[in-house]
């Protein structure tokens, strides 16, 4: 009985260790950024997916999850984000519905078995940076207006880097999960 305990809070602490990790490596992927305008492109979505298919949807959305509230919160964790950070009011900017897309992007991009073929992880890993795009969409037409072109702003100048970014995860996504049996 003590060696199950005594493993459950091994575990624990590791999931924790890999969450805290996770939400640095996801702040400085948000560092890496070409700017365009209103929204930043950056390495996150590579990463949110990464997590997703590297570590269950539970890690990954613990650590989104965290990454969103160490933002809110106001440290610089974010694109944009000044050095003192700005907290509720950078999150509910013009980023805010990608932000919380990745939520939905690092639970359906957990989904992908090391069975499937890599067609069908190409088209998981599609559906899952669209959710990132539909709810940034919806956010941003809501906060900049519905008659702006949103789709040029939003969507238009992300696709081919979005495009890259799923081929290569595609191609490391049988090995990525060979690893997750290891943590």
């Amino acid at each position: 009985m003590e060696l199950i305990k005594q493993n459950t809070q091994s575990q624990i602490i590791k999931s924790l260790i890999i969450i805290f990790f996770g939400s640095i490596i996801l702040a400085i992927s948000a560092k890496i950024k070409i700017p365009f305008y209103p929204v930043p492109m950056t390495m996150q979505t590579f990463v949110v997916l990464f997590l997703g298919i590297s570590f269950g949807y539970k890690i990954a959305l613990a650590t989104v999850g965290l990454y969103l509230i160490e933002g809110i919160m106001g440290l610089p964790v974010f694109s944009n984000s000044p050095e003192k950070g700005v907290g509720l009011i950078y999150f509910t900017g013009p980023t805010m519905g990608y932000l919380i897309g990745f939520l939905s992007a690092c639970f359906l991009a957990s989904f992908i078995k090391l069975n499937d073929n890599y067609f069908l992880i190409f088209i998981k890993l599609i559906l899952s940076v669209s959710t990132i795009y539909i709810f940034g969409i919806l956010w941003l037409g809501t906060l900049i207006g519905w008659d702006k072109p949103i789709i040029e702003f939003g969507v238009m100048p992300f696709l081919l880097a979005e495009f890259l970014k799923i081929t290569l995860l595609t191609v490391l996504a049988k090995k990525i999960l060979k690893l997750r049996t290891i943590i």
